[in-house]
């Protein structure tokens, strides 16, 4: 499942993101907003973030106005690795190195024809393992000791 969502200064963005996904052939759950109205951000990214976290969906997608602020909300979950992209190499290693499964972008600063190249380049990267397996083994291990009170 791939889950998509935005707060108000995303929204363009978003529907543009949804119908490009739909195109190939990928299927789309919206998590809102769905109109222009003034939301909050970590309404949005808590609702991908949870669904991410808990498995209920494998890849997610996140925009408000600059993506910082979705980006800091997302990562509050375990087992979140959330990456404000904003070209195409940052798309390709936030997969490549980070294996990301959720990608937040700003809704202000990209087009829509940048922004669906941007994930399209996501959606194709793999995966590298090896070095960037042990680096995000230790991040799975912050968030444990974190569970845990070891921190």
């Amino acid at each position: 499942m791939f889950i998509i969502a935005s707060d108000h200064g995303g929204l363009d963005l978003k529907e543009s993101i949804k119908a490009y996904l739909e195109k190939r052939g990928i299927e789309v759950r919206d998590l809102g907003t769905d109109n222009g109205d003034s939301v909050d951000y970590p309404d949005f990214g808590e609702r991908v973030g949870r669904a991410i976290s808990t498995g209920e969906a494998d890849k997610g997608i996140l925009i408000c106005g600059t993506g910082i602020g979705m980006s800091i909300v997302a990562n509050k979950f375990p087992g979140v690795r959330a990456a404000l992209i904003w070209d195409d190499f940052t798309a390709r290693m936030s997969k490549e190195h980070n294996n990301a499964n959720i990608i937040v972008m700003g809704g202000r600063m990209l087009t829509p024809e940048n922004a669906n190249e941007m994930v399209g380049v996501w959606l194709d990267a793999h995966f590298e393992g090896g070095r960037h397996q042990k680096r995000l083994d230790k991040i799975a291990q912050i968030e444990e000791d974190i569970r845990a009170g070891r921190l």
